[in-house]
């Protein structure tokens, strides 16, 4: 892969295949439409299979090649195979951007539930390790580099009073993401970590409006975050504008972390 930028969005990923984790909504939608507009070839993989054959069809219409595939993160036979798919159906693998992730209760650390908690870590951590494991070996085999987006929160940078679960998992990815760029970087596959703030994004839904706006209100900038905001950040990271950025984790967060 060219470390040259280019300034053609439009075609800056024509040539590449990009399998995005929880594609079916929220930030995972907006980054696999921003991915199949700058001309790569998407794989749609969602443990939602409706929403995934969906999204899919919604961007072949407009003209990208997209596919869809189940995938349970937690599962390393299934992400196994959601990699296979990708570098069947397209001939390989070169951009991922790993955003598959839950949730969980709320709750305080000496009464949090442990089933609860090791679903958390399982999805959001675990999930992570897992698509890295199979996505790296792909993009190397492909010979021409590429890059690796994985999406934390700003929750990976700071704790959050009843969220241990999350914190812990999204501070975890971080982790993952600077060891393994730095063991990959030499083999000009970069790794990064985005972290958002809170993002209008179907995570939030039956949210009452007392929380929602007790949210709104930890942001300096007076308003939640877009999807479509964190997938510029993101596609920037996989594009080759960014071909010196690797092992870092970027905030999308409205100053949250800036009070």
């Amino acid at each position: 892969m060219s470390s040259t930028a280019s300034n053609d969005y439009a075609t800056e990923f024509a040539g590449r295949t990009a399998l995005v984790t929880g594609a079916a909504s929220g930030i995972g939608l907006a980054t696999a439409r921003r991915l199949g507009a700058g001309g790569a070839d998407v794989v749609i993989a969602d443990f939602n299979a409706e929403g995934a054959e969906q999204t899919a069809a919604e961007l072949t219409a407009d003209g990208v090649k997209a596919a869809a595939v189940r995938l349970d993160v937690t599962d390393p036979e299934s992400v196994a195979a959601a990699v296979t798919f990708a570098v069947d159906t397209f001939g390989a693998l070169h951009l991922a951007v790993n955003n598959a992730g839950i949730g969980g209760p709320s709750a305080p650390t000496g009464a949090y539930d442990i089933d609860a908690y090791d679903r958390v870590v399982r999805t959001n951590l675990d999930g992570v390790f897992y698509s890295m494991r199979h996505e790296l070996p792909a993009i190397e085999a492909a010979g021409q580099g590429g890059a690796i987006v994985n999406v934390a929160s700003v929750l990976g940078s700071v704790g959050f009073a009843g969220s241990g679960a999350y914190v812990a998992a999204k501070h975890g990815v971080v982790g993952l993401t600077k060891t393994a760029a730095a063991e990959y970087a030499a083999k000009n596959i970069r790794v990064n970590a985005v972290g958002p703030g809170f993002i209008e994004t179907p995570l939030l839904k039956g949210m009452d409006k007392e929380a929602y706006d007790g949210l709104v209100g930890l942001h300096p900038i007076a308003r939640l975050g877009r999807s479509e905001e964190v997938a510029e950040l993101i596609v920037f990271l996989l594009s080759d504008r960014a071909s010196f950025v690797a092992g870092s984790y970027h905030l999308v967060d409205g100053a949250y972390t800036a009070r």
